[in-house]
């Protein structure tokens, strides 16, 4: 990872300030350009939705801020400075973890084991397996989660809505600034889905910047403070989600503009 000077504009970051700004970014893979210089905010104590149709180029975006693929162009800013990430060890050393739609959850362990798999805490050459159950409940509390009987139960025996709380929790658990979420209400039934869009709203109560993928227009204007529309790799909106209503975010989904909001009408139909 390569951290560049702050330009004069860039400042340090304060209060209000955002977590993460792509500016002007591009990626192609061979001749076909996926992001076409796409703006994007993303502040702390926030939740950005990020909503678009399948192929509209949210994957590529999500990897190329977890330093999966590197753009081609165009400014990564991370709390104030541009940064270039040259992989997802880089994005983690800033503190951006990602959970995917798979969780990548290994059913034989525990919650613990789950939460440090990977960086396990050693004390000489044996585990120090009360530290980490201990990092474990402090997180869960920090968190509120009340809906684990216990950090020793096998993540083969948790329910999906539980899974998805692990999976937030081991994203936490290492100091993180930014938490991107992939469908994490997906195929969860109504109280499963009640518990996950509670910990996403507290997870912002605790200061982190949270980017929440979402095809569900009711979880996006429940829990999301912003709403950014990507339509055919473009940014076709990203305000506030008491300016939009439902009709107009599914607008700039599907056609890249809503009334005066959204890409410009030649932009839109070059892209179609």
């Amino acid at each position: 990872m390569s951290v560049l000077p702050d330009r004069p504009s860039d400042g340090h970051p304060g209060p209000g300030s955002p977590t993460l700004e792509l500016r002007g970014v591009n990626k192609s893979f061979g001749a076909v350009q996926v992001l076409h210089d796409v703006h994007l905010t993303v502040y702390p104590g926030q939740v950005t939705a990020l909503v678009g149709d399948n192929g509209a180029g949210k994957s590529t975006l999500i990897k190329a801020i977890a330093g999966i693929h590197p753009v081609d162009s165009g400014e990564v800013v991370f709390e104030g400075r541009r940064v270039h990430l040259h992989g997802p060890r880089d994005a983690a050393r800033l503190g951006i973890e990602v959970v995917y739609q798979d969780l990548a959850l290994a059913d034989n362990l525990d919650v613990v084991q789950n939460m440090f798999l990977g960086r396990e805490r050693k004390r000489g050459v044996v585990l120090d397996e009360a530290s980490m159950e201990q990092a474990a409940r402090d997180t869960l509390t920090k968190l509120s989660v009340r809906t684990l009987k216990s950090v020793r139960q096998l993540v083969s025996s948790l329910s999906g809505g539980q899974r998805q709380t692990v999976a937030i929790a081991k994203a936490v658990l290492w100091e993180s600034k930014l938490v991107i979420l992939d469908e994490p209400t997906a195929a969860l039934g109504v109280a499963q889905t009640r518990q996950v869009l509670d910990l996403v709203r507290r997870l912002a109560d605790t200061g982190h910047a949270v980017i929440f993928i979402s095809h569900n227009m009711v979880d996006v204007f429940e829990v999301a403070d912003r709403v950014a529309a990507l339509y055919l790799g473009r940014i076709a909106a990203d305000v506030p989600v008491d300016q939009v209503d439902r009709a107009q975010v599914v607008e700039l989904i599907t056609a890249g503009r809503s009334g005066d909001l959204g890409i410009e009408p030649t932009v839109a139909e070059a892209g179609v």
